[in-house]
């Protein structure tokens, strides 16, 4: 068998380190590195396979040139005790991490290395960024888990980020969360957990897995203000059964209670925020960096008179009441853009009202007649008749909702368990 190489390298406030490993029959028989740590670095792993080295701590600068080699080439035979383990780098999947282990299995952490804005005032911070990387193999090394990084930027940047700038410019309102969870994300972790050999795959994400209606379905967590089933919904029923989330049935101050316990560094740590390259920042600046014109249009009312003045259609989404700058006597809202005529459309909040909402790029995963719709991250589900199309579903609201925007979710509950999910296409 040919000896493999794999190089890696990488750089830190003006230190750079790097590795090359020759593998021989799943081993390294040889490495050699330079910068700081590199030696030792690659002394201590000769000889161990690829998922041993990934264990194996040392000098930060070197172990990032050293997990840069092993990431894409990882592999390793199949072994019905492990566990492929999300690893965000703070508390969540550190405690699955840590249920994963305590309960028998042989877990390996992955964490996803994401764009994220370099502009944005917190980029150090978000659940991708290279703190981030570091926190999550931190917290494996600290068990005595080997921990793989993927280096996704470039896929991801195509993949959820100039979606999520195209539909902005199309006047709709995109969930990136529910684009990267439901497909990106996910589609990737899979994959690792089957190069490594894994069973199944643990995540952080407080959802549950349960049978109904004689199927597996994902289901709402315990704990309802920390739920991500929203989040999730688009998965595919189909891999439920290699999936696995510890914290389904806990709140997140156990969460926290079990990291303190177990004295993992990632206790304290703060939460990871939504759309993760934004990295802190807000949207509306993102998208203005990032190939959306600053072009002034008109803000009207639903008669078409001119109230006021906008610096960008796209910065304004349906149900917003402040920052429209426009005095019509009564409180007014954004009703819907117009970004043919650059037009930003407002009215009271009646006006808002939808009953009737067309979800496309969707499916219902079982035969539903009603189910609870939630259209919203943060909006309570509603009651509705469903009627399922050749490529989702329509809606029939038992009452009406205000600011349906299209481009968000429409997840459908029946109890606790997700029946349908899809993209929001237009609301009457």
């Amino acid at each position: 068998m040919p000896t493999a190489e794999l190089t890696g390298n990488a750089s830190r406030e003006g230190d750079l380190a790097w590795v090359s490993l020759q593998v021989e029959r799943g081993l390294i028989a040889g490495a050699r590195g330079d910068g700081p740590g590199a030696s030792q670095l690659c002394r201590a792993v000769t000889g161990l396979t690829l998922l041993e080295a990934a264990a194996v701590p040392g000098d930060p600068l070197a172990v990032d040139a050293l997990h840069d080699a092993l990431g894409p080439a990882m592999r390793a035979r199949p072994h019905p005790a492990r566990v492929a383990v999300a690893m965000s780098g703070g508390v969540d999947s550190a405690v699955a991490l840590l249920r994963a282990r305590d309960a028998g299995h042989d877990p390996v952490g992955l964490t996803l290395r994401l764009w994220t804005d370099p502009a944005a005032p917190d980029a150090e911070r978000a659940c991708c960024s290279p703190a981030a990387v570091a926190a999550a193999r931190a917290t494996c090394h600290a068990l005595g888990v080997p921990h793989v990084t993927l280096d996704l930027r470039e896929r991801f940047r195509r993949a959820v980020v100039a979606p999520f700038v195209a539909g902005y410019a199309r006047g709709e309102t995109p969930n990136p969360c529910v684009r990267c969870n439901g497909a990106f994300r996910f589609a990737a972790f899979f994959d690792f957990a089957r190069r490594v050999g894994a069973a199944r795959l643990a995540t952080g994400h407080y959802a549950r897995i349960r049978e109904h209606r004689g199927r597996l379905l994902l289901a709402r967590a315990a704990d309802e203000a920390k739920d991500q089933s929203y989040m999730l919904a688009r998965l595919d029923p189909r891999s439920l059964e290699r999936l696995w989330f510890p914290l389904g049935t806990q709140t997140k101050e156990e969460t926290r209670t079990q990291a303190r316990a177990a004295g993992l560094a990632a206790a304290g740590r703060a939460e990871s925020q939504e759309a993760c390259f934004l990295a802190g920042g807000d949207y509306r600046d993102f998208l203005a960096r990032h190939g959306l014109e600053e072009r002034t249009g008109p803000v009207v009312d639903e008669r078409g008179r001119t109230l006021g003045r906008h610096g960008g259609f796209w910065r304004y989404t349906p149900g917003q009441r402040r920052g429209l700058g426009v005095s019509a006597g009564e409180p007014v809202y954004a009703l819907r853009t117009e970004p043919q005529t650059n037009a930003v459309v407002v009215g009271p909040r009646a006006a808002l009202a939808r009953r009737t909402v067309r979800v496309g790029a969707g499916r219902l995963f079982v035969p539903v007649d009603r189910a609870d719709a939630k259209l919203r991250y943060r909006s309570p589900a509603i009651p509705a008749r469903v009627e399922e199309s050749a490529r989702g579903f329509g809606l029939l609201l038992d009452e009406p909702v205000y600011g349906v925007a299209s481009g968000q979710a429409a997840v459908l509950y029946e109890d606790d368990a997700v029946v349908g999910a899809g993209l929001i296409a237009a609301a009457s």
